[in-house]
């Protein structure tokens, strides 16, 4: 394909995109006479084999595939309503998949969904290893105050450790911290925490949270009294989480925290570098 036709049609695709409650869509009207088919029954067949790709792949096609109207003049100022399909993002894509190959067009619009796909799902991932590394930090804070509640009222380190130990026992339906890390597939000079999936360190986060709290309001003193409390809580949130359908010891596990940061953190700082580097050249 020439420069000329490429920058063409990436107009083309842009310019059709619309946006109605921060979602991106095309209608299937302009996408047919960008992608070059002529009739519309033609481009039908192509969105029907689209809906079944997602379908296939485990994904709810009404969420990508909208049926809408579309108003179009047909003369003398008069218009009147044909049938239109709202595309995402994703369903254009599958589209181009299942194109005729040998339209420029539909393989220039393969590269361009897959790259922009794959732009919004790196963004998505992202967002979920920020919440994860935002989790887990909120967790040390959770323990660090905790620990100095507990220290206050007679329990040492050593206190806190088994406090906390019991606690993850009971959370994880009767695996101690040595049976989860085998489970998980965790290195034994790891904390259990730093691989955990977000929902498992919020439930910990929450149940340190309580803990905290019942100690002060019940004025809880000693490891005993401050063990059975910790465990009541852990029993709770598990319980919870149950009614939910949510194991909290079957939760997969997930990449060492303390490397996403470092990841995230290297990522921020060439994405600093692109934007004073892009400032400079202006």
């Amino acid at each position: 394909m020439k420069k000329e036709q490429i920058n063409e049609l990436f107009t083309q695709f842009e310019a059709a995109k619309q946006v109605q409650d921060n979602i991106e869509y095309w209608s299937a009207r302009d996408m047919q006479n960008i992608l070059g088919y002529a009739q519309w029954k033609n481009f039908e067949k192509v969105i029907d084999k689209a809906k079944l790709a997602c379908k296939n792949a485990g994904v709810e096609t009404e969420n990508h595939f909208s049926d809408i109207g579309k108003m179009v003049e047909i003369g003398s100022g008069v218009s009147r309503e044909i049938q239109d399909v709202a595309l995402t993002r994703y369903a254009c894509y599958l589209i181009a998949q299942n194109g005729d190959t040998a339209k420029d067009e539909i393989a220039f619009a393969q590269t361009y969904f897959a790259v922009q796909t794959r732009k919004q799902e790196i963004i998505e991932q992202c967002l979920l290893d920020v919440a994860r590394v935002s989790a887990r930090e909120k967790l040390s804070k959770s323990e660090k105050k905790l620990s100095g509640i507990l220290y206050e009222r007679g329990v040492d380190d050593k206190g806190f450790a088994i406090i906390r130990s019991k606690g993850d026992q009971i959370l994880f339906g009767g695996h101690t911290t040595q049976m989860m890390k085998a489970k998980l597939g965790i290195p034994e000079n790891k904390p259990l925490a730093d691989h955990l999936s977000t929902l498992a360190i919020k439930a910990k986060d929450f149940a340190n949270e309580l803990t905290s709290h019942n100690v002060v309001e019940k004025d809880l003193k000693g490891l005993n009294k401050i063990s059975d409390e910790h465990m009541e809580n852990n029993r709770a949130v598990r319980k919870m989480l149950g009614e939910r359908g949510v194991k909290p010891e079957n939760l997969p596990a997930g990449e060492d925290t303390k490397k996403l940061k470092r990841k995230l953190e290297s990522e921020d700082k060439k994405l600093l570098k692109e934007v004073q580097r892009k400032g400079k050249k202006k």
